[in-house]
């Protein structure tokens, strides 16, 4: 599970998508995609979600995305939705051999496992054991070697059968034999192993809480108990960081957590740094959305304008405009570039909407921090939107976020009373930048 796949996502002729882009602009946007980059580190089995959401991109041809996927698939012993992606490539041609044979290979696999493992899933299923395992699994394992004569050859033929199992897509049937030999194995390199099946079927069977659970449990291994070298670590946290993407966006405080594991620990901001600086797109969408992490923005801009000559995107650049250039038609426009992004990347779909309204409201409260008087056609134009939809988004933004402006409708412009921070507030802020910087350089002394 840990040897992770490199993935080459080969799509012949590039873009081909909706109607509404040019095929210049579909080539353009389609630059963007993160697939084949993402898909070096995550196994091949979280790449195929990926490749399912691209069927539905404005980017690419369905024939080209469905290639990439039938290679994908040749890596796993998923025989039958090979076959399938097969015959719709090519509906009239024959099932190759090497396919059929393939599949009656894994078919007397999964039996021969299937019937070895029977009695054990008994075993480990009954009453006793059960209760047993409440006592924790030191307490198990030696209840389960002294009454029952439980020996390591049945972890390893349970360790194969759920592989197999993951191998073939049976993600919620690999989970409960992968979670035996991650309590009960005593090889750490198996326990590791386990833990990383875990969570991929975790993941794919959408059981974000247990997952969630994996993602904690590797990070706690990974960053504390790893006997590997540095570089080891450097590959495992880079793993991590690329897996955790599935968890962040489908949990309630996942944007929270993302923020704080990417940008607060010094050891997984450097991983950033240093391996995959394109998943400053992710962190990026997480601190527009989240309100709370507001207090990031000035970190993130920093690493953006660090990391830009290696990685940057409409999304890193609409940060990039608006903080550093403060060019709000640059903004703008990356902007409605970012839209199309969003919505064509499969962990950023679900927030687009957030995502460009507090995009909006950035543009605002950043726009309204350097004028007084701000005309609301002008405005409408820089946020995108007709002059009547600006008016009503601004004076809902001022009342929810309690600014100190009004509005003048028969002038059209909205006023601003200038705010300038007490010294008291000034001294509060830059004690609170100080503490964060004492705590991070303090936490990569030790744990980097």
């Amino acid at each position: 599970f840990v040897q992770i796949q490199t993935l080459v996502v080969i799509m012949a002729d590039g873009a081909a998508g909706a109607a509404v882009m040019s095929l210049e602009e579909r080539q353009k946007m389609a630059k963007y995609d993160l697939t084949a980059t993402m898909g070096q580190y995550l196994d091949k089995h979280l790449v195929l979600p990926m490749l399912d959401y691209l069927l539905e991109s404005d980017f690419f041809k369905v024939r080209d995305v469905l290639k990439s996927k039938f290679e994908v698939l040749q890596q796993t012993s998923m025989v039958d939705s090979s076959i399938d992606v097969f015959q719709t490539l090519t509906p009239d041609a024959e099932v190759p051999a090497e396919l059929s044979e393939k599949r009656d290979v894994v078919v007397a696999q999964i039996t021969e496992l299937q019937a070895a493992c029977e009695p054990i899933h008994a075993l480990l299923g009954s009453a006793e054991v059960q209760k047993q395992l409440a006592q924790g699994p030191t307490q198990l394992r030696q209840y389960l070697e002294e009454k029952h004569a439980f020996k390591a050859d049945s972890l390893d033929t349970l360790y194969e059968h759920g592989k197999l199992l993951y191998e073939i897509g049976m993600y919620a049937e690999a989970q409960p034999s992968l979670y035996v030999n991650f309590i009960l194995s005593t090889d750490p390199a198996r326990t590791f192993s386990a833990l990383w099946g875990k969570f991929a079927a975790n993941i794919l069977n959408m059981s974000w809480d247990a997952a969630l659970e994996d993602l904690v449990a590797l990070q706690g291994y990974i960053d504390k108990e790893n006997p590997a070298s540095a570089l080891e670590q450097l590959q495992q946290r880079t793993w991590l960081i690329h897996w955790s993407l599935f968890v962040f966006v489908n949990t309630e405080t996942g944007l929270d957590d993302m923020i704080d594991m990417f940008l607060t620990k010094p050891e997984y901001a450097n991983t950033i740094q240093t391996v995959c600086p394109h998943i400053l797109r992710y962190l990026t969408a997480a601190v527009i959305v989240t309100e709370k992490k507001r207090s990031a923005l000035k970190d993130l801009v920093r690493l953006i304008q660090q990391e830009s000559y290696r990685y940057r995107d409409p999304i890193t650049d609409f940060l990039q405009c608006l903080y550093v250039d403060f060019d709000f038609d640059g903004a703008q426009q990356k902007l409605r570039e970012c839209a199309v992004i969003l919505k064509n990347d499969y962990f950023l779909d679900s927030i687009q909407e957030k995502f460009m309204e507090k995009a909006r409201r950035f543009i605002f409260e950043t726009y309204c921090r350097i004028h007084n008087t701000i005309s609301i056609k002008m405005l409408a134009e820089k946020l995108d939107m007709d002059q009547d939809n600006a008016e009503e988004w601004v004076v809902a933004l001022i009342r929810n976020a309690r600014l100190d402006a009004k509005i003048d409708s028969k002038a059209g412009h909205v006023l601003m009373t200038p705010q300038v921070p007490s010294i008291y507030h000034q001294v509060i802020e830059k004690t609170k930048v100080l503490s964060s910087t004492t705590d991070n350089r303090m936490g990569g002394d030790f744990h980097g």
